[in-house]
């Protein structure tokens, strides 16, 4: 069944809808935010209280909450899940302005994934998408264990949202109101006829530079280290759309970048292969779901979004035209401007039955 469309376009912040049909809508927003240095520091925002949680297999989670900016009581939990070999740093402009945000207000819960920024290192045979999704789980546990929740999640973060869904669907049938998922991938897809995600095992790249961490790890360290000029190129060209992008944000990326052990990334490089989470798709259906991902994304590339999206006929869809993979930092107003809307949805939209526990006081 061919699926139909709204088309929202976001001009000067304000957004339009065009109305075609009311399955998937579709946003072709102007590029913004990311021309221009940036004057503020990346990174560095005080959270309100900052905690660890402990895993089963002794590793430790590193989680900050911040509470609404107002001092206001908050109407729901937004839980963020960043991607691979990054940290939660990446979410700077999301969490800097929803903590302003009074309808509704928010409380903010952030963490780093294992073997990632400030959590501790697992073993190997834990790196998997699976193993990320129970680690969500005894997060949301141990520091949301009340209220409705919304997550967000960021490539990896993404699948790590789906296969939670997979493993527990019951939570967001009951808990989980709403679920962001940026510039992220449902499965391996190269063999159905969509671009190849540079993370997937069949893609070239992915394939030389694990084989190459794989024999010289330390060799590639020192490479790394040494040839901050290439890899800053590199993380500019890979990460981020072709026009004008601020510096400020190259160098921020890069910084998150260059603390992620090469072993990590050869320990998490087989999970990407074995992700396939179609099906699991089917569990964020009781929930709003908002898809974005831009348009010159050479990691995971917009068509896996469409893809994602024609599974859940009611999601917005949201292309964000000249961005690259890291969308959040690139157009952070585009973000979260529908991020917002996602949020009032959740509160204020009309009652459903997938609402229910809203209105059990």
């Amino acid at each position: 069944m061919k699926t139909s469309h709204r088309v929202a376009t976001v001009v000067g912040g304000a957004i339009g809808l065009a109305a075609t049909g009311a399955a998937i809508a579709i946003t072709a927003a102007k590029r913004r935010d990311a021309k221009g240095s940036l004057e503020e520091k990346l990174g560095l925002l005080e959270p309100d209280r900052v905690r660890s949680v402990t895993l089963e297999d002794g590793v430790e989670i590193s989680v900050e909450e911040v509470d609404p900016a107002d001092g206001g009581r908050p109407e729901l939990t937004l839980a963020y899940v960043h991607g691979f070999a990054v940290s939660r740093k990446c979410w700077h402009f999301q969490r800097r302005d929803l903590a302003g945000s009074t309808s509704p207000r928010v409380r903010q819960v952030l963490f780093d994934l294992r073997c990632h920024g400030l959590s501790s290192r697992g073993v190997a045979a834990s790196c998997t998408i699976e193993q990320l999704a129970k680690d969500l789980s005894a997060v949301l546990t141990s520091v949301v264990p009340g209220g409705p929740i919304v997550l967000i999640g960021h490539s990896m973060g993404g699948m790590t949202i789906m296969a939670l869904a997979e493993q527990e669907p019951e939570l967001f049938a009951d808990r989980i109101c709403g679920v962001v998922l940026i510039a992220t991938s449902a499965g391996e897809l190269g063999r159905r006829g969509l671009p190849r995600p540079l993370l997937s095992r069949y893609n070239p790249l992915t394939r030389g530079v694990g084989r190459l961490a794989g024999w010289q790890p330390g060799l590639v360290e020192f490479i790394r280290a040494a040839g901050g000029g290439i890899t800053r190129r590199a993380v500019r060209s890979f990460a981020f759309g072709h026009r004008d992008v601020s510096p400020g944000l190259v160098d921020f990326l890069v910084e998150m970048l260059a603390v992620t052990p090469v072993g990590v990334l050869t320990d998490f490089a087989d999970t990407f292969g074995t992700h396939n989470r179609y099906a699991a798709l089917a569990g964020l259906r009781p929930t709003h779901v908002l898809v974005i991902s831009g348009d010159e994304d050479l990691i995971t590339p917009f068509p896996h979004a469409e893809r994602i999206a024609e599974e859940l006929p009611d999601a917005e869809l949201v292309r964000a035209r000249g961005a690259g993979h890291m969308v959040m930092l690139e157009q952070p107003s585009l973000v979260n401007d529908h991020v917002r809307l996602l949020l009032q949805q959740c509160v204020y939209g009309p009652g459903t039955a997938r609402r229910k526990w809203w209105r059990r006081g």
